[in-house]
């Protein structure tokens, strides 16, 4: 898939999704499905317009552009949100975006999309111009619940992993570089790969997790570490079944398929060795057949 800078793009006919599109989950790939490229912001819009009230990510513009570039688009089309563009009313979007710029033959959008200046764009404005079709997808409801990015953001903070990948229509993925510890993790038996969260991104609550890490079978705990009492700030911690690789300095990629239980405080190491033995045993029976 070819990513282009919104001033980069060349006219050419297009068949254009347009949203934010953060986790690309299932009502995501209703509005993409059928479409040739996708125009979305980088960063969130209202990380400019209200950074106060903007949420932390379910991916960041590396993860949504593989996500996208899986459903078989041909282009992804980045449009830098800045100040400027944030005071561009919904005439000139269309007017200069989506009709100059991108030459759109068909837009797709989702019921709820609202654009330009103060949000007064909305697909009943899209759909009043000639010069392009434009498709309006509904929500998607799954299991009594509209499938949103909100929705699905507040799923991962309870650890509610299961009921988002649902959601999402895989499991909720992360990724970050791999970076020294304390090793206690290899002191008590059991070695464990770091990644420190990135603040702009969601992270799963404090919990212990059966993952894939780069499609290893992983025990993988979230959370400070309180039978230690080290007093630091999140960690993710994911121990990798019948593995021992070095993996300081890499990038690692963590998909999450089940909360086991919830992080808490044991009275010994022996007492908490023991659990992560059995956290271990329930990793491998849910994930290895």
């Amino acid at each position: 898939m070819e990513v282009t800078l919104l001033p980069d793009a060349r006219p050419r006919p297009r068949r254009i999704a347009i949203g934010e599109f953060d986790g690309v989950h299932l009502g995501h790939r209703q509005v993409i499905s059928g479409n040739d490229t996708v125009l979305t912001f980088e960063p969130h819009p209202l990380q400019v317009v209200r950074p106060e009230a903007a949420p932390k990510l379910i991916t960041g513009l590396e993860v949504k552009t593989e996500l996208i570039g899986a459903l078989g688009v041909r282009e992804l089309v980045v449009i830098p949100f800045d100040e400027r563009f944030a005071h561009q009313g919904p005439e000139e979007f269309i007017e200069h975006v989506l009709v100059e710029r991108l030459t759109a033959t068909h837009v797709s959008v989702g019921e709820n999309f609202r654009f330009g200046r103060g949000a007064a764009g909305d697909p009943g404005l899209l759909r009043a111009d000639p010069r392009f079709a434009t498709d309006v997808a509904p929500l998607v409801e799954l299991d009594g619940e509209i499938v949103s990015s909100s929705r699905i953001r507040a799923l991962i903070l309870a650890g509610e992993v299961e009921r988002a990948a649902r959601l999402l229509g895989a499991p909720f993925s992360m990724q970050g570089e791999v970076v020294s510890g304390d090793r206690r993790g290899r002191t008590l038996g059991f070695p464990t790969a770091n990644i420190v969260p990135d603040e702009a991104l969601v992270c799963p609550g404090h919990a212990v997790y059966a993952a894939f890490a780069d499609g290893v079978p992983a025990a993988v705990n979230v959370g400070v570490r309180p039978t230690f009492g080290t007093g630091r700030a999140v960690l993710v911690e994911a121990y990798l079944l019948d593995t021992d690789t070095d993996l300081y300095g890499r990038r690692l990629t963590l998909e999450f398929i089940a909360r086991l239980r919830g992080e808490r405080r044991f009275d010994s190491a022996d007492a908490l060795v023991a659990q992560m033995q059995e956290d271990v045993r329930r990793t491998r029976e849910l994930l290895i057949a």
